[in-house]
């Protein structure tokens, strides 16, 4: 099948497209989450670094910033709402979270767990259920996501 709009999404960036549309992105303890409308053909990806960010606007859609998943998946909602479909209606896939990153001290932080926390709380109180999900370990996730079909690609490469 060929595309007509390939889209590579860096850290912090929202895309919503419709079946003519695939996304892709590259992730290690950053988190990506899918939202697929089966019927529409319509669906979009996030791609964050962080929980939530101290101090934001969040009623200020052209202020938000999507490095933040709180703030990723209030300009989700805003595509969703504008398609006049609703949470429930969507197929939810959730990946990434992985521990990559190390301090100096040699310890892992937890900022991949914290990531995955916060999205599933978040989702699930918004009405969203997540079907599938790829999520933690030790390594890092190219994802490929098809907005025709709904389908999700997951390639892991496990780090040593």
């Amino acid at each position: 099948m060929t595309f007509q709009i390939d889209i590579f999404l860096q850290p912090g960036e929202v895309y919503f497209g419709d079946r003519d549309t695939r996304i892709r992105t590259l992730l290690g303890s950053c988190v990506a989450v899918t939202w697929w409308h089966p019927g529409k053909k319509v669906g979009g990806m996030c791609h964050y670094l962080l929980p939530q960010r101290a101090k934001s606007n969040l009623r200020d859609l052209k202020n938000l910033d999507g490095r933040y998943a709180e703030e990723a998946f209030l300009l989700a909602m805003h595509y969703i709402h504008a398609t006049g479909t609703l949470p429930a209606d969507y197929q939810v896939k959730m990946f990434g979270g992985g521990q990559v990153l190390i301090t100096e001290t040699g310890k892992v932080q937890a900022v991949g767990e914290r990531n995955i926390e916060f999205a599933k709380k978040w989702l699930a109180d918004h009405g969203f259920r997540v079907s599938s999900e790829h999520l933690a370990g030790n390594g890092h996730r190219h994802i490929v996501f098809d907005v025709a079909t709904g389908d999700v690609w997951v390639r892991f490469s496990p780090q040593h």
